[in-house]
């Protein structure tokens, strides 16, 4: 088989000099962290350890991956060259796709999660986002991208099957498309409640539809190759969009953008389908990286306001909620629930759908796996981050006050201060009076989710900078509008690769669905797949206990079960294609999430504890039915006996997820002893891939073809 025909390259004495002082810095940092005892820590260092450790390993981790492990090959085609057909397949220009991938995968998951998981002590959630990316999250993304680009961009669903086999295979399927819907639908709520009332922010989302729309056809059609250019009228565009909102909002148009979440919900509907159908470089791609300029530099704006600013770092290093498991954000304790809580930025199986549905199907040349697959990944991790020490900055009990349920905390300043004071921190009712009066909120309390606080983080880090107190309220709303911005990139390239995963999935019954190119079935799919998550998402919006309401709590738990499968099938890819020696590099994060997601699963379903367990608390709100008490959230016995629908279907379906999950990777155990046995006789299994075709882009001059004709086999 072809091997990698990369240029190798061996470090120059100036370049093991650069390398030595980035391990030097982020050591320190690292050191500095590690440490400390109560004492005040820069957020500064926080940065300095990510930044080396993530520099780092894409120097030198990803480079084996990609030469050692996957053997990247440029003189092979990919499918977007042999398979080109202008709707689902087309060589994309590399900076193009790493932005649509980037803004594909970054969705809720590395906003909120470490905002979440800041109860924990900003220091469980530092290692996790770090040590995970590197060795488990990015791995993942570039191994499966791989897979399925050397598969003709086949969904993971579809690998599954072809791997492992028709009974893991069947289960695979079911638990994959399963578990996308419920994270579509969860993503799409989180956008209809940020843009709900908000003019500044749909108008300036809503903007980049067109902008998008006129960058495909400038470089597409009008300029083709300028990326440069069609880049900077693009993110001209959308700054003007970005100051626009502002402008709509206290302008007679506010109304027209004012729209309801039910409003919301059907017009999401209708992207989602549109952007599923259309050809990817006329809205999809365009628009994904566009969203990544916004994102990209607000992140780079925030890191450097927290340079110039050098915020200390108020939560706890590990609080005393990390062991006790009763914090009043989430319930449980930090091993398993930490690596539940921040999924995405870390480890996320919702990126296996995207690295095995559009991107695979945009790669002009294999080398490019290693700067999408591994580095958008570092790029989200670093999102996480920050969103992490911009949480961690706020003062412990301002943080509590937003974060803690209603129920503990009440409905005013006055019992807010009270319910913080019994959790062992301070803040007085008129201090959060202030809080909420500084960034033109009538009130913070109870402002759960975590995309509040992290942005009222931002606005705190922002405004010591940028504007001082007075632009306070600018940039809290700004922080809200570019959450919208951030998550949505991922609902409607989320509902194409549903419509690939469908399409593979039917196709194994009746052939004419599984052609990408038949509209008809491109048709039927999309529908689909919008209206599973378009249902949930309308119940949701409509009632606050129904819909993708009933379905949250499976969020994070269905996330790390679809990265097992993700790592199961790529480590069952590796052994039958002769890797063995290299298997440990998913084997392991396999071993390690599978324990994880487990063990939660676990508790969730047999826990006492009914802030835990889905079945202790269905028990715990019948009694209070026969009682005739209503406890929170409820607020009447209908109520009450939904909750009780809701943690009954909820500890169902997890144990369903669990069952599917076991069989997919008892299936690939036995595939996987099979064939290292069939290896060993002499016997290797019949590949997957498909079969090698030279590429004819970008062919080398002639006087380097016998050079690189010496690199393969």
């Amino acid at each position: 088989m072809p091997r990698s025909v990369l240029p190798v390259t061996r470090l120059q004495p100036k370049s093991i000099l650069v390398w030595s002082l980035v391990a030097l810095v982020g050591a320190v940092a690292w050191g500095v962290l590690a440490l400390s005892r109560g004492e005040e820590i820069s957020a500064i260092w926080l940065v300095a350890a990510a930044l080396g450790s993530f520099a780092i390993a894409y120097r030198f981790y990803s480079k084996y991956l990609a030469d050692r492990v996957l053997r990247l090959d440029d003189t092979r085609a990919t499918p977007a060259e042999r398979l080109e057909d202008g709707v689902d397949y087309q060589p994309t220009d590399k900076r193009v796709l790493l932005g649509h991938h980037f803004a594909a995968i970054a969705g809720a998951g590395p906003l909120v999660g470490p905002v979440l998981a800041v109860q924990m002590g900003y220091l469980p959630g530092t290692i996790w986002i770090v040590a995970g990316v590197i060795f488990a999250g990015a791995v993942q993304d570039m191994v499966v991208l791989f897979l399925s680009m050397r598969r003709d961009g086949r969904s993971l669903g579809q690998m599954a099957r072809d791997e492992i086999g028709k009974v893991g295979g069947a289960a695979a399927l079911i638990a994959v498309f399963a578990i996308m819907i419920i994270l579509l639908g969860v993503l799409a709520l989180v956008v209809v409640n940020a843009l709900a009332h908000s003019p500044w922010g749909t108008f300036s989302v809503a903007m980049t539809i067109p902008i998008a729309l006129f960058m495909g056809f400038y470089l597409h059609v009008l300029r083709p190759g300028r990326v440069v250019e069609t880049s900077v009228i693009g993110v001209a565009l959308l700054l003007l969009a970005i100051v626009g909102g502002g402008w709509i909002e206290h302008s007679a148009l506010a109304d027209t953008f004012t729209l309801s979440p039910t409003t919301l919900v059907f017009c999401l509907v209708g992207y989602g389908f549109v952007a599923s159908v259309l050809p990817v470089w006329m809205l999809l791609a365009p628009r994904d990286y566009l969203s990544t300029f916004m994102k990209i530099g607000t992140i780079v704006l925030l890191a450097l306001g927290l340079v110039f600013a050098a915020p200390k770092l108020s939560a706890h290093a590990v609080s005393p909620f990390a062991s006790s498991g009763s914090g009043p954000v989430f319930a449980g304790s930090l091993f398993p629930f930490l690596f539940i809580t921040i999924a995405c930025g870390a480890l996320s199986g919702f990126h296996a759908l995207v690295a095995s549905g559009t991107t695979p199907k945009l790669i002009r040349k294999e080398s490019q796996v290693r700067m999408i697959g591994y580095g958008a990944m570092l790029m989200e991790a670093f999102v996480a981050v920050m969103a992490l020490i911009a949480a961690s900055v706020l003062d412990p009990g301002l943080y509590y006050a937003m974060n803690a349920p209603a129920g503990l905390l009440g409905t005013t300043v006055d019992s807010a201060s009270q319910a913080v004071a019994g959790l062992g921190f301070t803040i007085s009712p008129e201090q959060l009076a202030a809080a909420a009066k500084a960034v033109e909120e009538s009130s913070l309390v109870a402002r759960t989710g975590g995309a509040p606080t992290l942005a009222v983080g931002m606005s705190q880090i922002f405004s010591e900078v940028f504007g001082g107190a007075g632009m306070k309220a600018f940039w809290y709303h700004f922080a809200i509008m570019f959450e919208a911005l951030f998550i949505l990139t991922t609902v409607d390239a989320g509902t194409r690769v549903g419509r690939f995963m469908l399409q593979d999935m039917l196709g194994n019954v009746w052939k004419p669905m599984g052609r990408v190119n038949w509209k008809p079935g491109i048709w039927a799919a999309s529908a689909v797949v919008v209206g599973a998550w378009g249902y949930f998402l309308y119940s949701g919006a409509t009632d606050p206990l129904g819909g993708i309401n009933q379905l949250f709590p499976l969020f994070g738990i269905a996330n790390q079960l679809l990265a097992a499968v993700a790592l199961t099938v790529a480590t069952t890819a590796l052994i039958k294609s002769g890797k063995l020696r290299h298997a440990w590099v998913t084997g392991i994060p396999l071993a390690f999430i599978t324990v994880i997601t487990f063990t939660a699963g676990w508790q969730k379903i047999f826990s006492a504890d009914p802030r835990v367990g889905f079945f202790a608390q269905r028990e715990k709100f019948a009694d209070a039915i026969d009682a005739g008490t209503v406890l929170p959230p409820a607020k009447n016995l209908d109520d009450m006996h939904t909750v009780v629908t809701n943690s009954t279907v909820d500890g169902v379906l997890i144990a369903l997820f669990l069952v599917l999950v076991a069989l997919v990777i008892g299936n690939a155990a036995l595939v996987c002893v099979r064939t290292i046995r069939a290896q060993r006789a002499g016997r290797p299994p019949a590949s997957t891939e498909t079969p090698y075709v030279a590429s004819a882009l970008d062919v080398p001059a002639p006087e380097a073809a016998p050079a690189l004709a010496g690199a393969r086999e």
